[in-house]
């Protein structure tokens, strides 16, 4: 045991939420980011995850085939983090990420447009559906999007880089505010 004590700082403490009509722009809560991986992608998919796991459906997002992000507000104690890998292990293995992964919430009905700017992911509601997920770049930085709602995105970076996101995100914003 060591007689340092740990410290928590969140990624962003220091980032005050942007709000406007066009765009609002805030940190979500550092709870907790799990990988899941299957070697049996063809039969386990995100919604199999979420049951097992007692997951909503917009909590467990599809990364790429075999590997889903599981994420939540809350962290997870090492007793909670244990018990959920062992509901799970019949479909996949859980790798915590929480430490090393930040999440941005982007909303506002000009959200898709500021996006836009960003990345060249296809945006449309029609092709990008609320529940989807997708990684991409926005400006140089690779981050998952997922649609939340009609106007509303989760962004999820590696902690790093999730200042420079945010400040990105600020810049493309500026003409909505």
């Amino acid at each position: 045991m060591s007689a340092f004590a740990i410290e928590h700082r969140a990624a962003l403490g220091g980032k005050a939420p942007i709000n406007s009509a066009g765009v609002t722009l805030h940190a979500l809560p550092e709870g907790h980011v799990l990988h899941a991986l299957s070697a049996n992608e063809k039969h386990v998919s995100a919604e199999a995850i979420g049951a097992a796991g007692g997951y909503d459906a917009l909590a467990v997002r599809a990364v790429s085939p075999g590997q889903w992000f599981v994420v939540g507000d809350q962290p997870l104690s090492p007793a909670a983090l244990a018990e959920l890998a062992q509901k799970l292990k019949h479909i996949a293995d859980l790798v915590d990420q929480s430490h090393g992964r930040v999440r941005i919430a982007i909303a506002g009905p000009k959200a898709t447009s500021v996006l836009a700017k960003g990345t060249a992911a296809d945006l449309a509601l029609e092709v990008f559906p609320v529940g989807h997920a997708t990684t991409t770049l926005i400006g140089h930085i690779s981050a998952q999007i997922t649609r939340m709602s009609e106007d509303r995105f989760e962004l999820m970076v590696l902690r790093g880089f999730a200042e420079s996101l945010w400040d990105e995100l600020a810049d493309l914003s500026a003409e909505y505010r």
